[in-house]
């Protein structure tokens, strides 16, 4: 039937308004024959974000729409805008509808359900996380609609932002009023609001183990202290219901992760060592999971990903980790095998997932079947592997392999080998899978055979030579006669149709195969669409299945990829222990080297224990201190993810906390400048840090006066020697600093050496014991191109500085030459302050005694 679409109170409208009153949150895509139409409000906000024509209806209503073929460009940038948008379809045949069509909505997309293929990238996970706030904990759930993975975990508010900066997610639900700290962490993520009775626990534990069918939660590792996360998992799970009313068939069961099982690395330490997302927008191939990711299929770069973001801290697992990639690396036949194989599987996850929810086109279902059909060679491959048994959890997946041969096979038997983008383009079923099918299509057939000869029948029987067949949607099948040939039209012909230069005809024998075949081009599309819905459902209700096979490939994949990286870039295995000590024997920076020729790059020992777990490294700029620091911290986040490392030879004692502070920026939109971005940074690491943790600090202090620089400094390198107690390595321009072993027992000096020769430097980017007292800054200001004039002065001034003003904690005043010029070229007269320093007993001031005295000093020479 035919709407009607003028008129406020049309019945038309006023179903609109019905339904728009249950999704008033989202912009609503009302379908209407060929077109989404949007009104009022969402007509304007469309019109708006998406660029288009913004019109209205007889009576005045604003209108936008957007074609139905067209409408996934249109949905992908409103949601990429941060809007959510409501499906609204026609579920009913508008031929057969009395009255207004009937029309539900059928889904609700958000930045946090998306189900589209090709939406979201394949290498990373698309996370929706709802939380709950307990007395002591905040309860974190977090579920991939695309995937189907569904975890929670059990956090306080100071590990909560480590977690959402980990998860990164695209839209969090939290209860309505609730603030929690660590939401700026979040800052991008759509954030929607929810009752806040739909965070109860024993309402979550109900719908929970209804939605997976459990008596009890307890087989799922949860714990009386998981109350919070089993409240925001219930509210999580009503929420989508709301989105996806077609079910959640796809769901997997709820896993539990626990922090303490993990290394944390919190946002500062991700970005400083650049583990998945580069500092400098835009930069490729800067990142760590870049240059280690060799991975070939979707699931295994996601969980590769997962692994970068979240090293294990168990020594146990670590090693069961390595043993696995060791076997790969000795048997490189089978690894290639292996890696063969896997690069034609597409993703089982995400496409068993679409054809769980009913969205899965033909030719995704397509790519599952050729994607079973690979499953035996990779099989193969991992069975030939010459020393599985040394790995306890290849031989776990060996166990359990799914090779999915029965979905294969009914997929193999029911689709086509080509295939076309939609079920309504037909070509869909492979022939012989079923008769009724086939009959329809030998009917079909035979009737085009039979009007593909009519014309020349007819022309031979008429005598009209122009005579010919013709169809259009609105007549049919017909025969064309020009005016001409008018006087030879049999009687049996029937006028169809009057152009200005020929008439259409139609026969009986005609209209009886034309009925023939297009009923059986109609029954045969509804026969075809019905089969496959029905293999799509065969899929459907096998996704779990599927998605425990994609489970499997992933970690193979990974495994057998930095097994690759490591036999390609020369790593070694670590020794990977629960001790203190941490040493790498001629290690290097793994992105570095590959983004340079190899002998260029100059590998570095690194060396910690309990006699000497704070190192002092200075060095001038460009001498590579901060290289050596992020080697550091990747080889340990390597090591801990069960990588080979880039070095000579490694032994890591497992670190619980690891932190990376190196170089700092402003962060304007907070308000907070560099040094106090610098301080909070190093607040939060005093904070945190524990006896196992590995801190990584390069220039603390550099963001206010020298003095202050130094004292802060200073104090922060003794918290961590005497309080914490961790493994420390401290870059520094500050060579009071260089004091502090005589007074720590476990701090050491080391410097980044390099090679004088005249007024110019080489450097040799080579770690070695000892300090240094220079800083080399006007020769690098040389290298990068100052003025001959300017670096002339320079070294004028650094001469008066180093003359005057160089005071180190603990060591005597050097007296003022009388005859020294100051700055600006006068003689320096004598002052007050410089009696008071020269009287000054050093010897009897501790360092930090000498930095308050040399404050006060200060403050009263500034007046």
């Amino acid at each position: 039937m035919t709407e009607q679409r003028n008129g406020g109170g049309t019945p038309l409208m006023q179903q609109y308004r019905e339904i728009k009153a249950r999704h008033q949150a989202a912009i609503l895509f009302f379908r209407m024959g060929d077109f989404y139409e949007m009104f009022f409000d969402d007509a304007e906000l469309g019109a708006r974000v998406l660029g288009i024509t913004l019109t209205s209806r007889g009576d005045g209503v604003p209108l936008a729409g957007v074609p139905v073929k067209a409408a996934a460009d249109y949905l992908r940038q409103l949601v990429a805008a941060g809007h959510r948008v409501a499906i609204c379809e026609q579920v009913e045949d508008p031929r057969l509808a009395k009255g207004i069509v009937r029309r539900e909505v059928v889904e609700t997309v958000t930045p946090g359900a998306l189900l589209q293929d090709g939406w979201v990238a394949g290498g990373r996970n698309n996370w929706i996380v709802a939380l709950a706030a307990a007395r002591a904990t905040v309860g974190l759930a977090a579920v991939d609609l695309s995937t189907g993975e569904f975890a929670l975990e059990t956090l306080d508010e100071a590990t909560l932002e480590e977690a959402l900066t980990r998860l990164a997610p695209a839209e969090i639900v939290v209860p309505g009023g609730v603030e929690l700290r660590a939401m700026p962490a979040a800052d991008g993520a759509l954030r929607t609001e929810r009752e806040q009775w739909e965070f109860d626990p024993a309402l979550a534990r109900e719908e929970i183990g209804r939605r997976f069918a459990l008596a009890s939660l307890d087989g799922l590792g949860l714990e009386p202290g998981d109350d919070a996360a089993v409240g925001a998992a219930g509210a999580l799970l009503r929420y989508l219901v709301e989105l996806q009313p077609s079910g959640l068939s796809h769901l997997a069961r709820p896993s539990v992760r626990r922090s303490g099982a993990h290394l944390w690395l919190d946002e500062m330490t991700r970005r400083n060592l650049e583990l998945v997302e580069p500092l400098r927008a835009g930069a490729r191939g800067t990142t760590l999971l870049e240059t280690i990711d060799a991975t070939v299929t979707p699931m295994g770069a996601r969980l590769l990903r997962q692994w970068v973001l979240s090293p294990l801290s168990d020594a146990g697992e670590i090693e069961r980790r390595l043993d696995a990639v060791d076997v790969l690396v000795q048997d490189a036949r089978a690894r290639a095998r292996i890696r063969e194989a896997l690069d034609g599987v597409r993703d089982l996850e995400r496409l068993g997932g679409r054809a769980a929810a009913g969205r899965a086109t033909p030719r995704e279902l397509g790519a599952l079947r050729d994607s079973f059909h690979r499953l035996p060679d990779v099989l193969e491959g991992l069975t030939s592997l010459a020393g599985r048994t040394r790995s306890d959890l290849l031989g776990a997946l060996e166990r359990d392999f799914d090779l999915l041969g029965d979905l294969g096979a009914r997929l193999d038997a029911g689709l086509e080998d080509r295939l076309p983008a939609a079920v309504a383009d037909g070509g869909v079923i492979r022939a012989g899978f079923d008769a009724e099918l086939d009959e329809l299509r030998a009917l079909r057939d035979g009737g085009r055979q039979y009007i593909a000869t009519l014309q020349g029948r007819e022309r031979e029987r008429t005598g009209i030579p122009s005579l010919k067949v013709g169809f259009n949607k609105v007549f049919g099948y017909f025969l064309e006669v020009t005016h001409a040939h008018a006087a030879r039209v049999p009687a049996d012909y029937e006028r169809r149709q009057t152009l200005a230069g020929a008439e259409r005809y139609v026969t009986p024998e005609l209209k009886e195969y034309e009925a023939k075949v297009l009923g059986a081009e109609e029954r045969m599309a509804t026969r075809e669409a019905a089969l496959f819905e029905g293999l799509r459902s065969d899929v459907g209700r096998a996704v779990a299945r599927v998605q425990r096979a994609a489970a499997v490939l992933a970690r193979l994949d990974v495994w057998a990829s930095l097994a690759d990286r490591a036999a390609s870039c020369r790593y070694v295995r670590p020794a990977v222990g629960d001790g203190f000590g941490l040493r790498l024997r001629a290690s290097r920076h793994p992105v570095i080297e590959r983004l340079m020729p190899r002998e260029n790059f100059i590998p570095n020992d690194a060396h910690f224990d309990a006699a000497e777990r704070v190192l002092l490294v200075t060095g001038p700029n460009m001498a590579g201190k901060s290289t050596i620091l992020r080697q550091i911290g990747l080889c340990v986040v390597l090591a801990q993810i069960g990588s080979f490392v880039p070095a000579e030879a490694a032994e890591i004692g497992v670190v619980d906390r690891l932190f990376t502070r190196v170089g700092a920026s402003d962060n304007l939109a907070r308000g907070q400048s560099t040094f106090m971005v610098e301080m909070s940074e190093t607040s939060a690491i005093l904070h945190n840090a524990t006896a196992r943790s590995l801190v990584l600090l390069d220039e603390i202090g550099r963001g206010t006066s020298t003095y202050d620089g130094v004292a802060i400094a200073w104090a922060v390198t003794e918290h961590l020697h005497d309080r914490v107690g961790c493994k420390t390595m401290f870059a520094t321009h500050y060579h009071e600093l260089m004091q502090l072993p005589e007074r720590l027992a476990h701090a050491r000096n080391y410097n980044v050496a390099v090679r004088e020769a005249g007024d110019t430097v080489v450097f040799l980017h080579r770690l070695e014991p000892g300090g240094t007292d220079r800083s080399y800054g006007i020769h690098v200001a040389q290298l990068a191109g100052l003025p001959a004039a300017v670096v002339r002065r320079a070294r004028e001034v650094l001469l008066t500085l180093e003359g005057e003003h160089r005071v180190v904690p603990g060591a005597p005043a050097r007296p003022a030459d009388p005859e020294q010029l100051d700055l600006l070229g006068h003689a320096a007269a004598s002052h007050p302050l410089l009696e008071r320093i020269r009287e000054l007993d050093l010897d009897s001031l501790t360092p930090i005694e000498a930095l308050v005295r040399l404050a006060e000093l200060q403050k009263e020479a500034r007046g």
